[in-house]
């Protein structure tokens, strides 16, 4: 998978300068766009999009300083349809002007070019398995509260202390399958890989073959293939360690991708809150053809 993505890594290189295909890129990775999209942030810590925005300002800042082509023409070059759309974002990103970076020969910033590698410790396994689950529904309240990778998401601790000791138990009655009990379920991302802020859909609810009662929020969620991962550790610390693992470790050494769908959390916190065992469902589709879909229409870069 990582051969395939740098590959896919020189193909963007090599198209700064014009429109960058997302088909055309998955294509070469082998993989589903929804799948791609997910590594590439989970590896190189931002989305693809943002590194892309960040390379042709790279490019196009040691252009503005050899003063070889106009200021307008440069825009051009790397997608910005007026002069000032490219000063906003040349400024966002060196922190002056691209006319006031040519008069003074300003210091610039610089996003290098990526290139992947995976790195084997050894030092401990992970704990999965593989579960075929059909059709089932999410039922129980939802909220859209903003994506925090680290330390607890007051948003989501807000929610949950909002919600009832009737509706909780009410929940556990219609829990029937695994993952058994309360759940925190997310979904609808704007983008999982995102930067903090971004926003999703968070579920704290049951897994349930019954029908939703009408004052309660529900998820309808299609048959398939889920990876499971277990973890266990400090909490919420732990969760977000075994999150990154999954996607810059596991993914790339096991023959699957992630699917579109819910991600579903199963947390038992110890009794004093500080540690906790977990169970993370995440859906996901044998890598087997280059052609193998989402459902999704793909798209472009940018």
């Amino acid at each position: 998978m990582l051969e395939r993505l740098n590959q896919a890594m020189e193909y963007v290189e090599g198209h700064l300068d014009q429109r960058i295909e997302m088909p055309e890129l998955v294509r070469i990775a082998l993989t589903s766009e929804y799948h791609f999209r997910r590594m590439f942030s989970a590896l190189a810590g931002m989305p693809l999009s943002e590194y892309v925005r960040r390379r042709r300002l790279t490019l196009a800042g040691a252009e503005v300083l050899a003063g070889e082509r106009t200021l307008l023409d440069i825009a051009v070059r790397y997608g910005y349809g007026s002069g000032e759309a490219f000063a906003r974002a040349f400024r966002a990103l060196h922190g002056v002007g691209p006319g006031e970076a040519r008069r003074t020969g300003a210091v610039l910033r610089s996003q290098p070019r990526m290139s992947f590698r995976l790195i084997v410790e050894g030092s401990s396994s992970m704990r999965y398995r593989l579960a075929e689950k059909d059709a089932f529904t999410v039922v129980g309240r939802k909220a859209r509260v903003p994506l925090v990778y680290e330390g607890v998401n007051p948003a989501i601790a807000t929610f949950i202390k909002s919600i009832g000791a009737d509706t909780i138990e009410r929940l556990e009655e219609l829990s029937d399958q695994d993952p058994a009990g309360i759940v925190a379920v997310t979904a609808n991302f704007e983008d999982r890989t995102g930067p903090e802020g971004t926003e999703l859909d968070y579920y704290h609810a049951v897994v349930t073959s019954a029908a939703a009662p009408p004052d309660l929020d529900a998820l309808a969620v299609p048959a398939g293939t889920w990876a499971v991962f277990e973890s266990s550790g400090a909490f919420p610390a732990a969760l977000q360690v075994m999150w990154r693992d999954i996607y810059t470790q596991w993914f790339p050494s096991n023959p699957y991708r992630s699917a579109p769908g819910p991600e579903i959390l199963r947390t038992r916190l110890s009794p004093d809150g500080t540690t906790a065992d977990a169970e993370l469902w995440i859906p996901v589709e044998h890598a087997g053809g280059a052609d193998a879909g989402t459902g999704q229409t793909p798209g472009n870069v940018s």
